[in-house]
């Protein structure tokens, strides 16, 4: 792929082409047997478990009923319709839609199981939709987000749908009520491990992998609960992956277990898959040619009232690219071809016509959407700042802050102040600094409020009215020790963040002595120091030697699970670290975004 620049194609689909070209296709070089089999079946029950870990369940969370009132003030001026709302709705009508596809379906004369042939349609692609949303920088985004629960719903109701599908028509079906058991094991093993990540730290060695052996046994053991009440094991091995997500898990623990299942084991099933589809078979057989396209068809029609939840919210042209990005299917299909295989519910022509239809939709829906997306106004938003208090220590910092991705406005109650720096930035004079008066001049509505007049005793009043009023991140100027003495915990306890001269001075004094370049580097106006959090997955687990652009930067240090690491070149970097870093003015806009990215 690397070799030929095929970006546009998701991986699966091309190994699932690359199965189909070494196979009775064309080359004829794999023909199948037991062992291949035995590792078919363990790399879908690895990605129906990987699966599972991909499910976001912070997109199902009912925001409090309490609201703070700036989040009452946000409510109010956000749109008519969430996140939440529209995706229910969005996912709603495929249900719907897929039902009707597969009576229709059935009218044709061309597939009669119309329950199976709904399944199929109804499902989505969760892996290419997030891997689509992550190059377009959308997992934070509202309209990422929408997309995103789509497409986790896509893949839980067609799975707890064919549960019960495969329970009905499977020959060694039992009680119905006996699938029960799979939901009591899974909660049970929760119960059993909620605590265990709170401690894996302390017992963890790179010789035990425990969080991997866990994994494992959470699969094992669902997949033979699974299968000794009558479902299918990959149903169990979906439950796995979500009794590990909600566990919470260290995101290495992810890493490592993405590095298994699709290092070897998935890959296996992709390619096995387009190695059992005959293309020769297929194109012989009339029925099958008119099936693809009418499958295709199916599986568009299917998302296609998809669009009009999201034209709700979003713009036009979105609309129209989720809707294409929601058609994309995959995954889940190969998963209900095999069980329906298993069950003799289905023949291999027209198993093969469902699995030609869905690898269409893999290339033409991220191509539709990658061509079709462009930002969303809310998206665009910078991150609002307000200075309390203008003087030398805060004007400078807001003017830096002003060129970046930042909103910034200053307020004072001081003549002086305003007139002496109203032409570096923007400021707004108030006419005392009482907080009911300060709330109703919109104040505290920012993401961020910095506290930095030289009271206080002020100071500390008003950071305690801005974190109730709900502002998110609350900056305090302190220079009275004795205040700061009194109030620190309870001012930790709000979340309230802290600073003062004194402190500030010392540190800078003892960085000057230990590192006598640092202040040269903090006042220059070529360099200086910059930090970031890694959010860009991209750069995780990469070594500092080998980021693209550590020649334009230094990594002086990171900060990981609460605690400084000098780093060297063969240092890895872990998503959420906090990198400090120098680098050129100009060079630093760039790495902080590009590091700093949510994908």
């Amino acid at each position: 792929m690397a070799r030929l620049k095929v970006t546009f194609l998701p991986t699966a689909v091309v190994e699932i082409l690359v199965g189909i070209a070494l196979g009775p296709s064309l080359f004829n070089w794999i023909q199948t047997n037991a062992t291949l089999d035995l590792l078919q079946n363990v790399g879908v029950i690895v990605l129906l478990f990987l699966s599972g870990m991909e499910i976001d369940f912070s997109l199902f969370k009912r925001r409090p009923q309490r609201l703070s009132p700036l989040a009452e003030k946000d409510q109010k001026a956000a749109p008519k319709y969430s996140v939440l709302t529209i995706a229910t709705a969005g996912y709603g009508s495929i249900v719907v839609m897929a039902v009707v596809m597969g009576y229709l379906l059935k009218l044709t004369g061309l597939f009669s199981d119309v329950w199976l042939s709904s399944i199929l349609f109804m499902t989505i692609s969760l892996g290419i939709v997030i891997a689509a949303l992550k190059e377009q920088e959308l997992l934070s985004k509202p309209f990422g987000q929408a997309i995103l629960l789509i497409a986790a719903l896509g893949e839980v109701v067609p799975m707890v749908s064919l549960t019960f599908y495969a329970s009905a028509y499977s020959p060694n079906s039992k009680s119905l009520w006996l699938i029960l058991l799979i939901l009591v094991a899974a909660a049970g093993l929760f119960w059993r491990f909620k605590a265990f990540f709170k401690f894996f730290d302390r017992i963890n060695k790179s010789t035990t992998q425990l969080d991997v052996r866990l994994s494992f046994f959470m699969i094992v053991t669902l997949v033979t609960v699974a299968e000794s009440v009558g479902a299918e094991g990959i149903l169990g091995a979906f439950l796995a992956g979500i009794v590990i997500k909600l566990l919470e898990p260290h995101e290495e623990t992810k890493v490592r277990l993405d590095s298994i299942g699709y290092g070897f084991f998935i890959p296996i099933f992709f390619i096995m898959s387009g190695v059992n589809l005959n293309l020769k078979q297929l194109v012989s057989n009339p029925h099958t040619l008119i099936l693809i396209p009418v499958i295709f068809v199916g599986y568009l029609l299917s998302k296609s009232l998809v669009y009009v939840a999201l034209k709700r919210r979003f713009k036009t042209m979105n609309a129209v690219a989720g809707t294409a990005m929601s058609a994309t299917t995959i995954t889940v299909v190969l998963a209900v071809l095999q069980v329906a295989s298993h069950l003799h519910q289905i023949t291999t022509q027209q198993s093969g016509a469902f699995l030609l239809a869905a690898i269409i939709t893999c290339v033409l829906g991220p191509l539709t959407f990658n061509k079709l997306y462009s930002a969303e106004a809310e998206d665009l938003k910078k991150t609002t700042v307000h200075f309390i208090g203008t003087n030398l220590t805060t004007v400078p910092v807001a003017q830096q802050l002003a060129k970046g991705w930042y909103d910034v406005t200053m307020y004072t109650n001081n003549q002086h102040n305003y007139r002496a720096f109203n032409s570096e930035v923007t400021i707004s004079l108030l006419d005392n600094m009482e907080p009911g008066f300060m709330v109703n001049q919109g104040v505290f509505d920012a993401d961020i409020v910095v506290l930095g007049q030289v009271n206080s005793k002020k100071n500390y009043e008003l950071a305690k009215i801005a974190k109730r009023y709900g502002v998110k991140r609350v900056i305090v100027r302190f220079e009275d020790r004795n205040i700061l003495d009194e109030k620190q915990d309870e001012l930790d306890r709000l979340g309230v963040e802290l600073y003062n001269t004194p402190d500030v001075n010392i540190s800078m004094l003892r960085a000057l002595i230990e590192a006598p370049s640092t202040m040269r580097l903090m006042t220059s106006t070529e360099a200086s120091v910059y930090e970031v959090a890694l959010r860009n997955r991209r750069y995780a687990d990469i070594q500092v030697r080998n980021i693209p652009f550590i020649d334009k930067i230094t990594i002086t240090q990171i900060y990981r699970d609460k605690r400084f690491i000098r780093p060297t070149g063969g240092t890895p970097l872990k998503l959420n670290d906090r990198i400090i870093f120098t680098s050129s003015k100009q060079e630093a806009p760039q790495v902080r975004r590009e590091l700093g990215k949510l994908n």
